[in-house]
């Protein structure tokens, strides 16, 4: 290392070419087809990926450990180990019909932060620790975000542990497998201070990539809430059974639906039934059983509640001869990040000579549960034409370095602030 290095500020350091490496090496860990990936939670593929990120990391001089609920963490030592470190991530999971930058980004633009600063041969004050938290995505085990949930202590362990998969399996259970999958990895125990918690991912909107805008940050998160709605008839013969003694729970289902969405256009809202099962699901059959999943979301607080009632009216009103249950399995409120870190973030950017502007997510993630543990906040880039979850899904590299310089400073700082 030249003795002009060793001064130089660490964001100087910022390699976009062994990020944007990394980043293409790690798509291939539940590579399908052109540009897809499907890294289910706790499963073998990403057991894979995580032993990747693990050698990455201890190349940089950093300790990995876990804890029960299999999230990872990479702890960069500083010079005073007393101190809460500042954390820095995102997930390595993905949808079934994922992409390359989702989640991963924000793990692997911490990673590149440490290096640049072990390059600028240089400590900061606090530790800074990756973190990939578990199950983010939630497309296995539903809810998602239970990594970071549970390491806020918004839920226990013991609440997520029974939690299962399509096929049955217990997400304690396959926690315990990638744990035991880890090789030399230190198990600790819930219940650690942080500092702060800054949050790199790709926008999954059209707002950065419309303005021209490299970097955005990330003022807060609108609110949501998610049902399972079951709506329960009688299987009868599509020829015989007459139209008033039929029990068609599809029809019921449709009803419901229909009539949600009229109100979600009314009130500006965003509702998606992304999920449908119909039972017994044959041509000839009046369907006995629909179960479906409505995702409501909007920034003012007041619209989702009011909507959450409306909900329920409208279960009642269309239920028809069926009967209809509706189960809420999560509510996260809008919320807005710290003010110092948004403030940080913009000066870190100043300083690097990235463009930036303030925007909202739409979208939720692991930093709505680290805002109520520690100061939060959250950095975006342009994603193509807005589209995330998807193969198609793609971040230019000039913005993938952008935002890994971004990052850089802003942990650098936080990492020495007092």
């Amino acid at each position: 290392m030249t003795a002009g290095a060793s001064r130089g500020a660490p964001v100087a350091f910022v390699d976009g070419q062994r990020l944007w490496q990394r980043l293409m090496t790690l798509a291939q860990f539940g590579a399908v087809g052109e540009g897809g990936v499907d890294r289910p939670a706790l499963s073998d593929t990403e057991a894979n990926a995580r032993a990747r990120i693990v050698a990455w990391a201890r190349a940089l001089d950093m300790r990995p450990y876990t804890d029960r609920v299999a999230n990872l963490f990479l702890r960069f030592e500083g010079t005073d180990p007393t101190l809460p470190p500042v954390l820095v991530g995102s997930h390595i999971d993905s949808q079934p019909t994922g992409g390359r930058f989702d989640g991963v980004y924000g793990v692997l633009a911490g990673l590149e932060v440490v290096q640049a600063i072990l390059v600028s041969d240089k400590r900061p004050r606090r530790a800074i620790e990756v973190v990939a938290w578990t199950n983010e995505e939630g497309s296995r085990f539903a809810p998602g975000m239970t990594g970071s949930y549970v390491f806020t202590e918004q839920k226990s362990f013991d609440e997520v542990a029974s939690t299962r998969d399509g096929q049955g399996i217990k997400l304690e259970d396959a926690a315990a497998w990638i744990l035991q999958s880890d090789q030399d990895v230190e198990l600790r125990d819930f219940g650690r201070e942080a500092c702060a918690y800054v949050e790199a991912h790709i926008e999954q909107g059209p707002l950065l990539q419309r303005e021209g805008v490299p970097v955005g940050i990330v003022t807060g998160i609108q609110g949501t809430r998610r049902y399972r709605v079951s709506v329960d008839g009688a299987a009868a013969h599509a020829g015989t059974a007459s139209r008033e003694d039929r029990r068609d729970a599809l029809m019921t289902a449709v009803r419901i639906i229909a009539a949600l969405d009229d109100a979600a256009d009314i009130a500006g809202l965003k509702c998606t039934v992304g999920l449908f099962n119909v039972v017994p699901n044959a041509p000839s059959v009046v369907p006995s059983n629909v179960v479906f999943s409505v995702d409501i979301r909007h920034p003012d607080n007041e619209v989702v509640d009011m909507i959450d009632g409306f909900l329920k009216t409208l279960a009642v009103e269309h239920r028809g001869r069926c009967t209809v249950s509706v189960r809420q399995i999560a509510h996260a409120p809008s919320l807005t990040f710290s003010r110092n870190i948004q403030n940080v973030i913009a000066e870190a950017a100043a300083s690097a000579g990235v463009p930036c502007m303030s925007i909202y997510s739409s979208a939720g993630h692991d930093a709505r549960q680290l805002h109520y543990f520690c100061p939060t906040g959250m950095i975006f880039i342009p994603c193509r034409d807005g589209v995330s979850h998807n193969p198609e899904e793609w971040a230019e590299p000039e913005h993938v370095t952008a935002g890994a310089k971004v990052l850089c400073e802003t942990v650098w700082r936080l990492a020495n602030d007092d």
